[in-house]
């Protein structure tokens, strides 16, 4: 798989600890924010769980809540060792950009209230990574995401950005040339998380 992204920041990772290593991944937005667990065990992917959190209408304060509750949520339940969080750049649009970055912020603070390394990945380095190109369209990173960890099916856009900036993090601190796609896994829990695995 094609990439040389370096991982910025969480200096405090866990990459030589033994045996498989569980990330999640982050992509941050103020409505959606989609989240991908993945266990990475050597050059292997294993496909955990994915899902959006959706913030629903209310103020940017109690929406920025709902991400940081719902994530420490996704956190608990699924223990990961290491989070991976989209870098964000500035657009023509400040107000979004300002909005995204309290967004990634929330995320940030979750996983470091949770003591978690926290490291970082700009869009290109994600989709070079994942895809070989860092133009790449969200649908070919949803396919790719797909065909990578096995999955029955395209997941979310949301989902499938969060789920490639885990593998492209696996990808980074493995230094292997290739993944290996994991065994198919089925579907199943709530409406707004994929998982293979209770």
């Amino acid at each position: 798989m094609p990439g040389s992204a370096r991982p910025t920041g969480g200096s405090d990772s866990r990459a030589a600890s033994v045996g498989p290593r569980r990330i999640l991944g982050i992509d941050p937005g103020l409505r959606l924010t989609g989240f991908g667990v993945v266990d990475c065990d050597g050059r292997r992917l294993v496909y955990v769980a994915s899902g959006v959190i959706r913030t629903g209408l209310g103020s940017a304060p109690t929406r920025l809540g709902v991400i940081a509750r719902d994530l420490a949520h996704v956190l608990a339940d699924y223990a990961p060792a290491e989070v991976v969080v989209e870098r964000v750049f500035v657009n023509v649009n400040p107000t979004s950009t300002l909005l995204l970055g309290q967004a990634r912020g929330a995320a940030i603070a979750a996983a470091a209230l949770a003591g978690l390394p926290v490291h970082e990945y700009t869009p290109g380095q994600i989709k070079q990574a994942v895809v070989g190109g860092g133009r790449a369209a969200k649908t070919q990173v949803q396919a790719m995401i797909m065909r990578l960890l096995a999955l029955p099916g395209l997941p979310s856009p949301d989902a499938a950005d969060a789920l490639a900036a885990a593998v492209c993090h696996a990808h980074a601190t493995t230094g292997a040339g290739a993944m290996l796609p994991a065994p198919s896994r089925k579907r199943g829990g709530r409406t707004t998380r994929l998982r293979s695995r209770p």
